[in-house]
């Protein structure tokens, strides 16, 4: 059974599964509340479903870009329960779960996180030969710039693309691509699906060395020249 665990943003999100079947799954807004509601959330998933968590054999975590606090309560719960179990973690891009849930659209898939600051932070990835792929990595951007760079039709997703769905279709017309609102929350069987193919082919990350994908640093870790 895999443990996937996704605290990224104010949605958060956790999933058991086995053998890709999902066995149990909770979708819920949060806020900022990360650190007081994921383990009860947790623990009354086991309860209810009468599963244990000594029965997992795997954790799968997003990593964000998201929101610093929730990344941090999030990361910090799997990495302790994969040391606690003795069981393996995977990372995985909180842009690649919120992207992969469209994979069978046939399209390039753009996700779109606020990263504050006017800017966004975007990935794009897309089904080529049955094979999932990042066509670009996740990197900082603003949406000016992201949407002057889409040559083709896309579809956008993301928590934040609601806000942003009138600029994307005023600049980009025929070519954008926005599904409805309901579709855009990431689910976390998404997150457990990628997770398991990594686990699966031994692609694991180091419990000690994992660490959230902010993208932008804080101001106070940026080296000074003089």
């Amino acid at each position: 059974m895999l443990l996937a665990i996704d605290t990224s943003t104010e949605m958060a999100g956790l999933a058991l599964v086995e053998n890709s079947r999902l066995l149990v799954e909770a979708t819920w807004y949060c806020g900022q509340n990360h650190t007081v509601q994921l383990l009860p959330r947790l623990n009354d998933l086991l309860e209810k479903s009468d599963l244990s968590i000594q029965s997992v054999a795997g954790i799968i975590v997003a990593i964000g870009p998201g929101s610093f606090n929730g990344l941090r309560v999030g990361i910090s719960t799997a990495k302790g329960l994969a040391l606690s179990l003795n069981v393996p973690i995977a990372g995985i891009s909180t842009l690649e779960v919120s992207a992969y849930q469209h994979y069978e659209s046939g399209l390039p898939v753009c996700a779109v996180h606020n990263a504050g600051r006017s800017e966004i932070a975007a990935a794009v990835y897309r089904m080529k030969r049955r094979q999932w792929r990042q066509v670009v990595a996740e990197h900082i951007t603003t949406l000016e710039k992201l949407l002057a760079g889409i040559t083709e039709k896309t579809l956008f997703c993301g928590e934040y693309v609601p806000l942003i769905k009138d600029e994307i279709i005023r600049q980009l017309k025929a070519k954008a691509v926005v599904p409805s609102p309901a579709t855009l929350p990431r689910r976390a069987f998404y997150l457990a699906e990628l997770g398991e193919v990594r686990l699966q082919a031994g692609n694991v990350d180091n419990v000690a060395t994992l660490q959230p994908l902010y993208l932008r640093r804080p101001p106070i870790t940026e080296r000074k020249h003089h």
